[in-house]
Formats: structure tokens, sequence, C-alpha cells
């Protein structure tokens, strides 16, 4: 006897799932609230939902911090069962705050231990990135000015008018460019950088996409050919080139503690009617299959030490010994008046 398609896939979700009995529909489904610039390819999604066993609805909600917000204002009940992109500017409030539960997925042993900053595993690293100075190196070229070496060479008056910078209340590279200050000058001297920066011109615009596509001389009609934008910034220049180029159009800055560590961390929300599947998703999120997409989907290092990186990452995309740093427990303690002396310097 024959079937059809439609009666195939009411049979499969009778099996695969409990009968309704608590008001939620037979066929499951696992709901991801995450930041605007997830990605993941489409065969990539498709493991995925055989992974977990159940579709999958993404919840983008603005960026990292804006995301984080509405996770834990809806704590009791929340809008997903997993958080993706939780990073190191703002894991202290999301443990400050206890929505996640503990979770130790497969794979976990294969993560970079320098990115584990919670050692009850509610958030486990999934990539990172450095955040940085990109530059674009024709125009250097044909201006006879030697690029920024370092934070400071931005405040000398052969550099003035040529940096955009994030704004770090609602940007999350421009957060962690502030950061960045604060490592490398201190909190006493930071905002005389910012200051000098902002009498030498600096352009401040909202966020990253603003900056990069609308103000950055290499990727734009703009004027500013130095901008905060990531490490593996120029290895997205490559790969996006119609025709591709044996060097990267821009450069980048990350000697002298020029760059500043982001980190995105996973977790599964306290609450989530959906745990079980939760835990699963974790697992897929430490897979081979999903941190080798990382890289060509969001353009950041994939956390697992076992990923094989796409060739324009390990030619183009670079990462620092030495990056800028600050404990994740003194960013959540000080990260309000900070953005609050900041604005008051720059924007006022």
């Amino acid at each position: 006897m024959r079937i059809s398609a439609a009666v195939a896939t009411i049979i499969v979700c009778l099996i695969s799932t409990l009968p309704m009995l608590t008001g939620r529909a037979l066929c499951r489904e696992l709901t991801i609230m995450t930041h605007d610039s997830f990605s993941m390819s489409e065969s990539v999604l498709e493991d995925f939902k055989k992974a977990v066993g159940a579709d999958i609805t993404i919840l983008r909600s603005g960026d990292a911090g804006q995301a984080l917000n509405k996770a834990i204002l809806s704590k009791n009940n929340p809008m997903a069962d997993l958080f993706f992109g939780v990073d190191n500017t703002f894991i202290g409030r999301a443990i400050d705050n206890d929505i996640f539960i503990p979770y130790t997925p497969k794979g976990f042993e294969d993560i970079d231990t320098s990115l584990l900053l919670d050692d009850k595993n509610r958030l486990i690293p999934v990539d990172f990135g450095d955040v940085c100075l990109n530059y674009d190196i024709k125009w250097f070229t044909t201006n006879h000015l030697a690029p920024p070496a370092g934070l400071e060479d931005l405040i000398r008056p052969a550099y003035k008018d040529l940096t955009v910078v994030q704004n770090p209340a609602t940007s999350s590279p421009g957060l962690a460019f502030l950061l960045a200050t604060i490592s490398r000058f201190g909190e006493k001297e930071y905002i005389s950088f910012w200051q000098k920066l902002k009498a030498n011109g600096v352009m401040v615009v909202n966020g990253w996409q603003e900056a990069y596509w609308g103000q950055f001389t290499a990727a734009s009609q703009g004027d500013r050919p130095i901008v905060v934008s990531y490490a593996s910034s120029p290895a997205a220049e490559v790969f996006y080139a119609q025709e591709k180029p044996d060097t990267a159009p821009t450069g980048i800055v990350i000697k002298n503690r020029s760059a500043f560590r982001q980190i995105e961390f996973a977790g599964i929300l306290k609450n989530s009617a959906n745990t079980d599947l939760a835990k699963k998703a974790m697992d897929f999120f430490l897979s081979k299959t999903f941190q080798e997409d990382i890289p060509l989907q969001m353009f950041v290092f994939p956390a697992s030490t076992k990923a094989k990186l796409p060739d324009v990452f390990l030619k183009h995309a670079k990462i620092t010994n030495a990056p800028a740093s600050l404990p994740p427990e003194k960013i959540n303690r000080n990260r309000d008046k900070w953005l609050r002396e900041w604005t008051e310097n720059l924007l006022r």
C-alpha cells in the first residue's frame, strides 16, 4: 500500500514525539535566540535539524547586548531554548542574572582552553575573533603615509580625520575596541586618549555596517581609510572579491595590545521546555560540521582546536599572540560606568 507524503509526515511526527498532552504541537521545535549576525550554511542547517531531531527557529534579536537583555527580561518565560552569542564583554551580566543551566557538550575537550571563562559550563565557547583597526593599503600607499602601527598613531596629526569607529553603546565591535583602549592605556588614561582622538577628527557611527560599508575607503565611497573591524576581515575581502587577489586589499593592526579578543558563547536557557533538544544543539555547535562552517559564515575562528580552517583564512585571517584583555568580572563591574564616561566625553 502506498501513502502520500503528507500522511508520511504525520506518521513520522507521531512516532518521534509524545502525544499532545501539554498543548504543544506534535512535531517539536527548537528556538535559538541570537544576534543579527548569526549565520550558517543551508546544508549545515539541514544537518542541524537532523542532529537535534526537530525543526529549528532562529530568533534574531538585535546586537549581542540587545539580545541578551531580551533573554534576561523573559527569563521566567523564555522566548527560546538556547542562546547563541553572549560574548566576553557581557558574560558577567549573563551569569549574574542566572539564566543558563550547566551542560558539558560533546567536543568540549577540544575547545581551546584559553577561551573557557565559566567554570560551571553554563556558557560554552563556540567561536572567537580579534577586534582591531583595519586599514586601506592602497590609500596609504597612494598618500605616501605609513599605516598605523598601534593605537597611539591615531592621535598623531598625520592621521587627522582618517578613522571611523563604532559607538560602544550600540555596537559589539565598538565596545570591544573601547575595552582595548582601556586595557592598553589604563582606566585613568583611556579617556585622555579618546579626547585626543576626538580632537583629531575621529568619526563615530552606530554600527559596524555603517562604518565598514558606509565610510571605509576600501569598501565604500567613504573617506575614512581606518576602521574598527576584525582581524579576519581581510579574508572576507578576498573571499568576496570577484577576481581573487593574491594579497588582501586591507591590513590590520594587532601588535602592542591593539586588538581585543572577542569570544562568543552559547548556553541552554533555564526554564526551556526543550532542554533535551537544546543539549543536542549544544553538541552540534561543537561538532566538526558546525565548527568548520563558522569561518566562511561569520568570519570568525572556531573554538575547537580540531576544526580545519579554509585556505582563505589560513592565508589572510590573523589572530594576535598578545590581545588586549580585561577580566570579565571587571568588565561587568565597570562597563556601564565606562560607557557613561565615553559618551560624556565623545558625544557631548
